[in-house]
């Protein structure tokens, strides 16, 4: 379908250009992801930039049923009758027909597409809190969007250990701590993959750390049922 990342929109100064910049790259049949800050004040530029051809809009937060129903009221107020509706959000077979009677047109479904239900799972979320200006200065970026709004600024994660058993994780932000492993290490810096991470000797250096990493959880970290985390993350 062709849709783009939170990061994509928080790289941008602001959401107009993110919008302007995919929609001049893949045209206007595009879907623009309209949760990263307001829903309604992005859908009415989603349409303005896209014009009433615009391909669809993607909604990956909040209350799904609800805001669903006013997305496509606001986009029939718009002119745009025909640009569709995708939704995401940890979407499951359960949360799919809940939303049977809303006018969705397509549904985005990743972590338990790929380990069904019941069966827990790591959520791995890329998010974009910091870039670069073209001075090399560091500008935070944070989402807004309702239930999962992120923390803005660069974070420098370490782990405490005691006795070579982990603690407690700890995510400094803006500055890095001194009270336990760094967790965070380079893989691509100013477009360049970190020279340890490529090839066979990246690889290599990937499954020493990940048995490392392993050893040193507790053993609660190793249950297969859901529950509280094993080690508390803690933001200072």
């Amino acid at each position: 379908m062709g849709t783009a990342a939170h990061a994509f929109t928080l790289l941008h100064d602001s959401e107009e250009e993110a919008f302007r910049a995919q929609v001049a790259a893949l045209g206007p049949g595009t879907t623009l992801l309209v949760d990263t800050y307001d829903i309604p004040r992005a859908v009415a530029l989603a349409v303005e930039i896209g014009g009433p051809e615009l391909g669809a809009v993607r909604i990956d937060s909040g209350d799904l049923p609800v805001l669903v129903s006013q997305v496509r009221e606001q986009l029939n107020s718009l002119g745009a009758d025909g640009t569709k509706i995708t939704v995401t959000n940890d979407l499951d077979e359960f949360t799919i027909a809940a939303l049977r009677a809303a006018p969705v047109d397509s549904y985005g479904v990743g972590t338990s597409l790929v380990t069904g239900s019941g069966h827990p799972a790591s959520g791995m979320v890329y998010k974009l809190v910091a870039h670069t200006t073209d001075a090399g200065e560091w500008v935070s970026v944070a989402k807004k969007s309702a239930e999962k709004a992120t923390i803005g600024g660069r974070k420098f994660p370490e782990r405490t250990l005691r006795d070579g058993t982990a603690m407690a994780e700890t995510i400094h932000v803006g500055a890095p701590g001194d009270s336990g492993r760094d967790l965070l290490v380079p893989l691509v810096t100013n477009g360049e993959l970190d020279a340890a991470a490529r090839g066979p000797e990246g690889t290599r250096a990937a499954r020493e750390h990940h048995a490392i990493a392993i050893a040193e959880l507790p053993a609660d970290a190793l249950r297969l049922s859901r529950g509280e985390p094993a080690i508390p993350t803690v933001y200072r």
